[in-house]
């Protein structure tokens, strides 16, 4: 059986479905029990499964994930979600000395089987600190997995592997796209591996390399180079941290070219770090710099200067035909 979903709805589906298989799965935050979530993704889990499995919690995001690491700890499997991926910075304590280290610090004796879900990214029209794209901080802390899905299909099943994996999953969830599109998903629970890219569209004359919402305005950007005999390899990377270079570079190594595109500010960046991989491993294959498009190293805007913010589909498109052409 299968039914067509939104990703919020996909989300909300892979929580019902680790609840129901099992019991330690608790789910909790700010307004995620009797009003089902700020985006509605944990709605009916409260009537479902009561109020001891998915309930709600003061505005004290440290204490919301400082509760989980006591959880996990004592057998429990807890899903918390920050109502933004800005508001976890008063848990970034918790997070960098305690949900990334408890397997390193006890050598192994306790691993720490928690999700940190949170809306993240542009595109709606919010106030400060509700548009951030900081995934780049998360990734470089060892001992914390970084997912970024960008379909429902792949936000059910990345979900699901996130709540199972025995080690902490921080799971942003792209909310410009949280209800843009619908695709058929198994009512059952389904597993795609965490660390594993996918090739989102096949070419020959450059790779371009993304994840989230951005997938969707790559592909729009293909579309548009397509049309002058440009044909774009697309990888979604689905996982920040641990990254799939092997993905990365034996399609750089095909298509000789590379190009990155994030939401996030440029410097410091994700893209920095894969044009780096492929400096170091697909040199001798490249017919042109590796580059990125990118947000830019500012402020997320307010909403009526994020359009301008946002790399756009002319401006990848823009970006392709430069690489192609060098």
């Amino acid at each position: 059986m299968s039914n067509k979903l939104n990703i919020v709805q996909a989300v909300n589906q892979a929580l019902m479905n680790e609840m129901e298989n099992d019991k330690t799965v608790i789910v909790y935050g700010e307004d995620v029990g009797l009003e089902g979530g700020v985006f509605r993704a944990t709605v009916g889990l409260q009537e479902k499964f009561g109020k001891e499995r998915a309930f709600d919690t003061p505005l004290a995001e440290s204490a919301i994930v400082g509760t989980g690491v006591g959880m996990a700890i004592n057998g429990l499997k807890p899903v918390v979600e920050m109502q933004f991926m800005g508001f976890s910075y008063p848990a970034f304590n918790q997070i960098i000395s305690h949900v990334s280290r408890m397997r390193n610090r006890t050598r192994g004796g306790i691993t720490l089987p928690m999700v940190i879900r949170a809306p993240y990214g542009g595109g709606i029209r919010a106030l400060e600190h509700h548009s951030e794209s900081t995934e780049a901080i998360y990734a470089h802390i060892p001992g914390l997995k970084v997912v970024i899905p960008s379909t429902p299909y792949d936000a059910k099943g990345l979900l699901i592997a996130a709540i199972r994996d025995p080690d902490p999953v921080l799971f942003l969830e792209p909310k410009r796209i949280y209800r843009a599109f619908k695709q058929d998903i198994p009512e059952e629970a389904y597993v795609l591996p965490i660390g594993k890219a996918k090739i989102v569209e096949e070419g020959k004359d450059v790779t371009i390399i993304t994840w989230g919402a951005m997938v969707r305005d790559v592909q729009k950007a293909s579309e548009m180079v397509k049309s002058k005999g440009i044909i774009p390899e697309i990888i979604d990377l689905r996982t920040i941290s641990p990254m799939d270079r092997d993905t990365i570079i034996e399609s750089v190594k095909k298509t000789g070219r590379a190009i990155v595109v994030h939401e996030a500010p440029k410097s410091f960046g994700v893209g920095a770090e894969i044009v780096s991989i492929i400096n170091e491993k697909a040199f001798l294959y490249l017919e042109a710099p590796p580059t990125r498009v990118t947000g830019f190293d500012t402020i997320f805007p307010l909403p009526r200067g994020e359009k301008h913010y946002i790399p756009s589909p002319e401006r990848i498109a823009k970006t392709i035909e430069d690489v192609v052409k060098f």
